[in-house]
């Protein structure tokens, strides 16, 4: 959303307008207004913790979408009071890419719907007068039904916000999204139950603001997970980095082929989640070649039948390498893969057809395609439709099908804008005849 297609600026203008209004239609009775200032405060005090100098880094990042919050504001209020506690805090939070004041309305703007459409749902449901008398067991069904609402408005508006401001394909933007934020959402929810069950005791609010802190504690776990994640993904971009630099030729063919096989993903319809994998395996699938010679990958001219079988190593190699990297998961079977060919032709292992991992018959592709449209010291780089109609012509011996159609679909909608190039003074090249005689030519 750096550049906010006009379309999508129409949709988040609606969005805010539809806000306005569900904030503006305010109920006859009289709204708690000191309830509402108090959960609003706790809100933005939330969406500001990582700001404070005493926490600093160790704030969880978690805590900027702290739900408990807002959804015991939608079962203590009324529906527009209640949509009114997230929009204070959203307005003031840090916002890191730019144009901040679009996204902070967009965020103000989905969060109160949402808020809204939950408390609406509650409130139907009798979830209010079940909390208040002795029927309260009861208030666990209106509160999950609000909870999942919820959920399934934040997910429906950020799916229309990716199919228009980030152009991701409808059926991806569908997917992944609801079934990412059910978990969180549906743990928020009772907790903010449970706050709202506390506000009304004899206990009072300050009892409610207990349910936090063991909620605070679960953020900081999570955060220290995605702390180890980063620290992987900051070891697997030293490892490409190190193959960059002991086979200059291919530099930044790694990178380039993470992102053709980002492509192919998202025009699959995969989760998110399995996209990152895919991306991680196209980024890590030449690592292997930190444990073939220099020589051999420097080597002018071709190689011998014994070097060929060292450098068709290389797989084995970098599966050895990630093997004790557990959250790459299926990434580390498209390392070891990806030069396995659909007609069983292809190395380590000779797989065929479905034997070979889907991750690797999605970078085998993708390594391809980068090949024939990088320049190299031996050759030009091909145009994008040369490549396209070779590795039409090698589907369904060398290369799955389904695989080429959707990089040809993926790049006749978006086009092929690689983030980094191989060109440069000094790269060095060498003949294709490394591997075995390809027909698409294979990266590496």
């Amino acid at each position: 959303m750096r550049s906010v297609p006009a379309w999508a600026r129409v949709y988040i203008a609606c969005a805010v307008l539809g806000a306005v209004c569900c904030l503006a239609a305010l109920p006859d009775a009289p709204v708690p207004w000191w309830a509402v200032g108090l959960l609003a405060v706790l809100y933005a005090g939330c969406e500001q913790i990582t700001r404070c100098p005493f926490l600093g880094s160790r704030a969880p990042r978690g805590m900027g979408t702290f739900f408990p919050v807002l959804l015991a504001g939608a079962f203590l209020l009324p529906p527009p009071a209640a949509a009114l506690v997230a929009v204070p805090g959203v307005l003031i939070s840090p916002v890191e890419q730019r144009p901040r004041r679009v996204r902070r309305l967009w965020r103000a703007a989905r969060l109160a719907l949402a808020v809204w459409t939950a408390s609406r749902v509650y409130a139907a449901l009798g979830g209010r007068e079940a909390v208040a008398g002795p029927g309260f067991p009861y208030a666990l069904v209106p509160a999950a039904a609000a909870a999942l609402v919820f959920c399934v408005v934040l997910a429906v508006l950020d799916g229309g916000i990716l199919v228009l401001a980030e152009r991701v394909p409808a059926r991806t933007a569908r997917r992944g999204l609801f079934a990412r934020q059910f978990a969180p959402v549906m743990t928020h929810g009772f907790a903010g139950l449970m706050m709202a069950v506390l506000w009304r005791s004899p206990y009072g609010p300050a009892a409610a603001l207990l349910v936090l802190l063991p909620m605070y504690v679960s953020c900081w776990v999570f955060a220290q997970y995605h702390r180890e994640r980063a620290a992987h993904q900051a070891t697997i971009r030293a490892l490409v980095q190190a193959v960059d630099i002991k086979d200059g030729y291919t530099r930044g063919h790694s990178e380039r082929v993470g992102q053709a096989s980002v492509m192919i993903a998202r025009e699959l319809g995969m989760a998110d989640e399995r996209v990152e994998l895919v991306r991680f395996a196209g980024i890590l699938h030449d690592v292997g070649k930190l444990g073939v010679p220099t020589r051999l990958l420097r080597k002018d001219g071709p190689l011998t039948p014994e070097e060929r079988r060292i450098v068709e190593l290389h797989p084995e190699y970098g599966h050895e390498m990630v093997r004790g990297i557990g959250f790459l998961g299926e990434a580390r079977s498209a390392v070891l893969h990806h030069h396995e060919r659909l007609d069983g032709s292809g190395y380590p292992y000779g797989l065929a057809g479905d034997r070979i991992p889907e991750p690797a018959r999605v970078v085998a592709v993708a390594d391809a395609f980068d090949a024939m449209t990088s320049t190299r010291s031996y050759r030009r780089a091909r145009p994008v439709a040369a490549a396209l109609e070779e590795l039409r012509r090698c589907a369904g011996t060398q290369f799955d099908p389904v695989m080429v159609g959707a990089l040809v679909r993926a790049l006749e909608r978006h086009g092929w804008h690689p983030t980094v190039t191989a060109d440069g003074p000094g790269a060095r090249g060498n003949v294709p005849s490394r591997t075995a005689p390809l027909r698409a030519e294979a990266g590496s």
